[in-house]
């Protein structure tokens, strides 16, 4: 295997007197998507920061696209493109406009041909002479996308980048982050989003500055142990009521039109359930536990670094 783009150790960062990211570890391989998923305020943005020597950290150390994160962070930010959780372009410049301004500040070469290139790629150009202000959620994710790119970056940073985006701009802005990671560019994104963490090749769960897990997105469950059982039927509020607290369960989530009933023992969890599937009105599915089931489980019983509170 290759030599990691990101492998760090220890990183901790604190503001006041709270730890922020708290002793973190991780090795990115090269051209891999790697989400960082967790609940809001969970440490992801300044870890994410961290890693590409835009923050730096109060302990720690490691590399990044072959630099030192503390002592070469400059070098660092040269080959980073970063997406920003809010839009963060000039609205009252258009589309060709914000790429041109920026590719200025990249000191691109041949910057008209680029930033041609860049409308055509991302399909902006026959919208080159809107206004940003004037843009749909979706188109200003494309435009703030293809301002990230110009620089040809080794490494793109995605913090929470489909926020406010309908589906289907959502699914196309997957299709051309796939695209890239195909073509050798590394992509770390944060996010909450269930649809978007099944994108991701790797997936570290962070809850509140630690890290509770991490590894390929396929074998996150295998490695949690976590076994679920997908019930439907009528009365599933009643149900719900009913199967929370038996011995064997140890999680009830309500998934649309079904419960996700899940535990870490097999054997007890099936005996909890025994009397329920016996009730003809029931249909119950054993299956493979999901992301989400896994991420709804780390995420019980965490504490909340800053009111020292436990997740619901």
């Amino acid at each position: 295997m290759s030599q990691p783009v990101i492998d760090v150790k220890g990183l901790v960062k604190r503001f006041g007197d709270k730890t922020v990211v708290d002793h973190f570890d991780i090795s990115v391989p090269k051209g891999s998507i790697y989400g960082f998923l967790g609940p809001n305020g969970s440490g992801k943005t300044t870890t994410i920061r961290m890693l590409c020597g835009l923050l730096t950290p109060d302990a720690g150390e490691g590399i990044c696209l072959g630099y030192d994160i503390l002592r070469q962070s400059e070098n660092i930010k040269e080959h980073v493109g970063y997406m920003t959780q809010r839009f963060s372009l000039y609205a009252d410049l258009t589309i060709r406009e914000n790429l041109d301004f920026m590719g200025r500040m990249y000191r691109v070469s041949n910057r008209r041909r680029r930033v041609d290139a860049a409308l055509a790629n991302l399909g902006l150009a026959d919208r080159s002479h809107q206004l940003a202000d004037e843009l749909s959620g979706g188109w200003k994710q494309r435009l703030a996308l293809a301002a990230c790119l110009l620089h040809d970056p080794d490494l793109l940073l995605l913090d929470e980048p489909t926020a406010g985006v309908d589906p289907k701009a959502r699914r196309d802005f997957w299709d051309e982050i796939r695209r890239l990671a195909d073509s050798g560019v590394t992509v770390l994104v944060s996010t909450h989003y269930m649809d978007e963490a099944v994108q991701c090749d790797y997936i570290a769960y962070i809850a509140y500055g630690k890290k509770l897990i991490d590894g390929p997105s396929a074998s996150i469950p295998g490695i949690v142990g976590l076994h679920t059982w997908r019930v439907e039927g009528p009365d599933l509020a009643q149900l719900e009521t009913e199967l929370h607290g038996r011995p064997g369960i140890e999680q009830v989530a309500r998934f649309g039109a079904a419960l996700h009933v899940s535990g870490m023992d097999a054997a007890a969890l099936r005996t909890a359930i025994e009397p329920f599937i016996a009730d003809g009105r029931y249909r119950w599915t054993e299956r493979p536990a999901g992301l989400e089931e896994v991420f709804i489980h780390l995420m019980t019983g965490s504490t909340d670094n800053f009111s020292g509170r436990k997740a619901a």
